[in-house]
């Protein structure tokens, strides 16, 4: 029985690795990992059923049949470096992300890679693909929010402002909210970037 877990514990964070390829520094290959692999079947086209990822996950994803739940722990120097950078507080340093699958075609494979953030009052699914090693936002969803707002998040990444009146419009989102939201996806941003992201050049 342990060796099955260990397999399956394996094959959940060489499928993350795929998406968003980890080659930096000592403390991330250090870092504790646990994944827990879903997989629960659907008809391709239905979504998947389970309910290890949140339902606001899982209709961002309604191709996918079945979800990996990340759980990566942030250490005590990358808390510090991401606050500092941020200047925001990160409440846990147990990172969730929720990976989706699809089985269409008959084999699985992976179609795409979720984080939920909560922040003035409303909750976000941020939805992450990788260039190139770096993890940067597709598309940011939410209810109750407008999405010529949400849609100032695209194609963003780490090393960007996140600055509402600077490249975020509020654009129909009250400013303090606005300010809320864009901070707590930046900080995001740069977690998933120092969790998962590749080396790159400035």
């Amino acid at each position: 029985m342990k060796k099955i877990i260990s397999i399956a514990m394996l094959t959940a964070v060489a499928a993350f690795a795929a998406a968003c390829t980890n080659t930096g520094d000592a403390n991330r290959n250090t870092t504790n990992t646990n994944a827990t692999t879903t997989t629960n079947a659907a008809a391709p086209g239905s979504g998947a059923t389970n309910t290890d990822a949140p339902a606001n996950v899982r209709a961002a994803f309604p191709d996918a049949q079945s979800f990996t739940t990340q759980h990566k722990d942030l250490s005590a120097s990358q808390i510090e470096s991401i606050e500092k950078e941020t200047g925001t507080k990160i409440a846990d340093k147990d990172h969730h992300s929720y990976l989706a699958f699809s089985t269409a075609g008959g084999a699985r494979r992976q179609i795409g890679a979720a984080t939920v953030v909560s922040a003035g009052g409303k909750q976000m699914v941020v939805i992450y693909e990788s260039r190139e090693g770096v993890p940067y936002i597709k598309e940011v969803r939410a209810e109750g929010v407008a999405q010529a707002f949400l849609d100032g998040f695209k194609g963003k990444g780490h090393d960007d402002k996140f600055q509402v009146g600077g490249d975020i419009k509020a654009n129909g989102v009250d400013e303090q909210t606005a300010r809320a939201v864009a901070a707590a996806i930046r900080q995001d941003a740069m977690i998933m970037q120092t969790l998962y992201g590749g080396a790159h050049g400035h």
